[in-house]
């Protein structure tokens, strides 16, 4: 029965994903480990041991600096286990984890890495989004109103492609750093718009600032259906505004080169096209916060 029990448990284990981390977590007396691909190992093994009782687990990066600050902010021992399942366990509720299926760790690392730059995304774009405030003139809350824009913009850019695979991509320039959110959407069998909620989030939310702060930016979909070429096509931000690309300027965003500007040859089967008319509301309201 105990060991019944034991497979309903789900549980999550930090990973420390490069030996820079792996280096700084040796100080600690209590950290048992000398060599970093011993320790892969080990985690690993530990792994597969879990999956082959049927237990599920889920991973998440070990940030030794967010641990070292996790432990001044709480008062706990850092040179202690307790201490480090303690934040472990807080990881699991506040931070990205990728669940353990048997890949490995050759393929986990890399996609935990990834779901941890999509949450940091997320995270700096709402905070962005929140010190904007209220209005002035109006006193509507500013970010509230652009993600509520955003939404209604992703919905007719979905809602006018045409039915099959959809990667789009959403870049604004916000210091200290570009911020770019990926969504990938696919058409269900029974016709429907199937989507990651947490993509869409990320993605509604970086397109939203971009939109709150008059940012420059842009989005870009590529659309994929049997038996036809891949269409490309796109808009641009500027000052608040969602003005589509032409099929010349998106022809050119694809095949030049973006560290030495030379032309690289187009894709094969792949249409650079002007978007479709998304309606009313890709027009910018007649007042501006």
């Amino acid at each position: 029965m105990l060991r019944a029990l034991r497979r309903e448990i789900a549980g999550t284990i930090g990973l420390l994903a490069d030996e820079h981390d792996f280096r700084a977590m040796r100080h600690y007396r209590t950290f048992a480990f000398t060599d970093f691909k011993a320790y892969l190992k080990a985690f690993e093994d530990l792994l597969s041991s879990r999956a082959s009782q049927g237990m599920r687990t889920a991973v998440a990066l070990f940030d030794p600096q967010e641990y070292a600050d996790f432990c001044t902010d709480t008062g706990l021992d850092p040179d202690s286990p307790s201490s480090r399942a303690s934040f472990t366990a807080q990881l699991a509720t506040t931070g990205p984890t990728i669940p353990y299926d048997g890949q490995p760790l050759a393929d986990l690392i890399p996609a935990l890495a990834d779901e941890a730059v999509r949450h940091a995304t997320w995270e700096y774009a709402t905070a962005l989004l929140a010190r904007l405030g209220a209005c002035a003139s109006c006193g509507e809350d500013i970010g509230r109103s652009a993600f509520a824009r955003a939404s209604g913009l992703l919905a007719r850019i979905l809602d006018t492609a045409r039915p099959g695979e959809r990667h789009l991509v959403c870049s604004v320039s916000a210091a200290p750093e570009t911020l770019v959110a990926v969504l990938h959407a696919d058409t269900g069998p029974d016709g429907t718009c199937q989507l990651d909620e947490s993509e869409a989030l990320e993605f509604t939310t970086v397109l939203a600032l971009g939109l709150a702060t008059r940012s420059p930016g842009g989005l870009v979909m590529r659309s994929s259906a049997p038996s036809s070429p891949d269409r490309v096509y796109g808009w641009r931000l500027r000052t608040g505004e969602f003005d589509p690309l032409t099929a010349g300027e998106v022809f050119d965003a694809y095949c030049t080169d973006t560290d030495t500007g030379d032309l690289v040859s187009p894709e094969s089967d792949v249409d650079y096209c002007v978007p479709p008319d998304l309606g009313p509301d890709a027009t910018p309201s007649a007042h501006r916060h």
